[in-house]
């Protein structure tokens, strides 16, 4: 690969609001399906000032966590399958050693402590959040969430504490150039977000991605379906509230995601195995080119 090749996307960034109202937020960002960065939303929460790592070590520390990579998805495995477990102390220990690439991924830490739950409070922005599916992610300097979009299509408030986050967003409209992978949410994984390769991957070109920066306090809305990056600046953490997708199409997608398409695709790996993984991987290439052929 030649160093010509690799680039970099031209991002917009993220429009970024102090603070808002609940009929300004539903009015500028939920119904256009747009993203925002609101900066002061977590400013009178109890966890602004205790969500850092010493706090999460001395509640959580002894409970026993799943953690994951950026390894290619093996058939043998199913979806979100963790590649390990440790106690949260040893895992926040880990983190501030240096660069890691185990993150924990869509725990419901708050269900293992409720204690947890007092820190902080379901923000009114008009939105019917799922009380019960508060999910934490944390992740090590320099560690990425693989691009991808919710299963459940839902809206996403994506609260971020204790560092820094990078996030690269792409609307629903623009997954004809993703590469999307058959019956999943990802795209091809050799993609590489931070520095693309627009000779191997044409259609990127096309795409028109977003960036926020997130830093400690500050929360992201995802609108519905759209896929998005995470790459960890230095080690953090962050919390995602969840409401159910609007749009009707979105609603009856993340219906046969959940029920249909994931199940189809774990029986699939068992009868296929690998051949399965490779025939997907390819079928992403061949359709996207020949949509940019025609």
């Amino acid at each position: 690969m030649s160093q010509n090749n690799v680039m970099q996307f031209e991002f917009t960034e993220v429009e970024r609001v102090s603070e808002i109202t609940s009929n300004d937020f539903q009015k500028f960002y939920v119904k256009p399906q747009k993203p925002v960065v609101i900066e002061n939303i977590t400013k009178d929460w109890p966890a602004f000032e205790k969500w850092n790592f010493d706090y999460i070590k001395k509640i959580a520390g002894d409970k026993i966590v799943p953690l994951y990579n950026n390894e290619p998805v093996d058939y043998s495995k199913k979806v979100n399958e963790p590649v390990a477990k440790m106690k949260m102390s040893e895992y926040v220990d880990l983190l501030q050693q240096g660069p890691c690439d185990l993150r924990i991924f869509l725990y419901n830490l708050l269900k293992q402590v409720p204690e947890l739950q007092k820190d902080f409070q379901y923000p009114d922005l008009g939105l019917k959040l799922f009380k019960s599916l508060p999910m934490l992610f944390f992740g090590g300097e320099g560690s990425n969430v693989f691009m991808h979009y919710d299963i459940d299509l839902a809206n996403i408030l994506h609260f971020h504490f204790a560092g820094q986050k990078q996030c690269i967003l792409v609307s629903p409209e623009q997954s004809k150039y993703m590469y999307k992978i058959p019956y999943s949410v990802i795209c091809r994984e050799d993609i590489d977000f931070d520095f693309p390769d627009f000779d191997k991957w044409p259609a990127l070109r096309h795409l028109k991605p977003m960036s926020a920066h997130l830093k400690h306090g500050e929360m992201l809305y995802m609108p519905e379906g759209w896929w998005h990056y995470m790459k960890y600046l230095t080690p953090g953490f962050s919390v995602s509230l969840r409401s159910l997708a609007h749009k009707p199409k979105y609603l009856s997608e993340a219906i046969y995601n959940v029920f249909i398409m994931r199940n189809f695709d774990n029986i699939m790996r068992k009868i296929k195995g690998e051949k399965w993984i490779q025939w997907k991987d390819q079928r992403a290439i061949t359709k996207t080119n020949h949509l940019l052929s025609t």
